[in-house]
């Protein structure tokens, strides 16, 4: 894992994020940077060093996708999370999917992934 900066997550669902949070606590990394909006999302890209992000597609009435488009043009790796049934835009079609339910060792997988990048 990167040491520069934190890692955003992008959920808007509360349970979700609390449930993220622990599994980021059990593998031993600092608690993420977290955002439950485009707008939240987009003031934290734009104002905190990060190491990657996970980001839903969905949020509430909106899609994740200014969120990509933002860490692509910051250089920051991120991963998709979804509970299924999405089209990937083709610009980003080449990010990983993390599916809900999410299990410990995809989120801890697709973390791995952002050190490679």
């Amino acid at each position: 894992m990167p040491d520069q900066g934190r890692i955003l997550l992008v959920e808007d669902d509360v349970l979700i994020g609390m449930m993220l949070v622990d599994m980021f606590e059990a593998l031993g990394l600092s608690e993420p940077a977290q955002a439950t909006t485009n707008e939240e999302a987009l003031a934290l890209i734009a104002s905190e060093p990060l190491a990657g992000a996970l980001v839903d597609i969905n949020l509430g009435d909106e899609k994740g996708w200014p969120i990509a488009d933002a860490l692509a043009a910051h250089n920051i790796p991120f991963a998709f999370t979804t509970g299924g049934g999405d089209v990937i835009p083709p610009a980003h079609a080449d990010r990983l999917l993390v599916t809900k339910p999410f299990r410990i060792a995809d989120i801890e997988a697709a973390l791995e992934t952002f050190s490679g990048n």
